[in-house]
């Protein structure tokens, strides 16, 4: 290999580049700003003064002042040490707390059929409600029109009728007297 024929190394095409470019020609701003900028740096590099600077721009020397601290200020805010690494917004901030979120609940619905399933093979009844829909409904009108009534179980019926202390358990029936004076006759004809 000769000296002239430097190899130089192969850059991937897929890689993203960490090179910005730089100089006067990047800056980025109104033209106004930049012919104050540029009026305010003659004038920090000794090259004309600061009322001849004002009155070239057309302001007055208070403000020429002014602009004078605040670009100077500016300048040393943007040349404090920044930290490292991606910085935070507080959109990352929502954007992480939702998918949080999801995953949560996500993991609830998860865990309360673990219960149900748990609660069903040993025989307990689930203590967690459904929700339920709203039973009301609109008519046409626009008004809620009345919930429909509950069908009752006819076993529940019959339990409480049967659990329900019966007038004929209390007093026992009576056969009329007419006819109870055969039936002492049949009773002692057969004794």
């Amino acid at each position: 290999m000769t000296s002239s024929a430097k190899q130089t190394p192969k850059r991937n095409a897929n890689a993203t580049s960490t090179y910005k470019p730089t100089g006067p020609a990047t800056l980025k701003g109104s033209t106004e700003a930049k012919r104050l900028a540029a009026v305010i740096l003659e004038v920090l590099a000794g090259l004309c003064g600061p009322a001849a600077a004002a009155k070239a721009v057309g302001i007055s020397l208070p403000r020429y002042y002014l602009l004078e601290t605040r670009a100077l200020q500016g300048l040393i805010a943007s040349l404090e040490p920044m930290p490292r690494g991606r910085q935070r917004t507080p959109a990352d901030e929502i954007a992480d707390l939702k998918s949080e979120k999801k995953k949560l609940e996500r993991e609830l619905m998860r865990l309360q059929a673990l219960l149900r399933a748990a609660q069903r093979s040993i025989g307990i009844k689930s203590t967690v409600e459904k929700k339920t829909a709203k039973s009301t409904t609109k008519t046409k009108g626009g008004a809620k029109a009345r919930k429909k009534p509950r069908p009752q179980v006819r076993a529940n019926k019959a339990i409480a009728a049967l659990r329900k202390p019966d007038d004929a358990e209390k007093k026992p029936v009576e056969a009329p007297k007419a006819a109870a004076a055969p039936l002492k006759s049949l009773n002692a004809s057969l004794a």
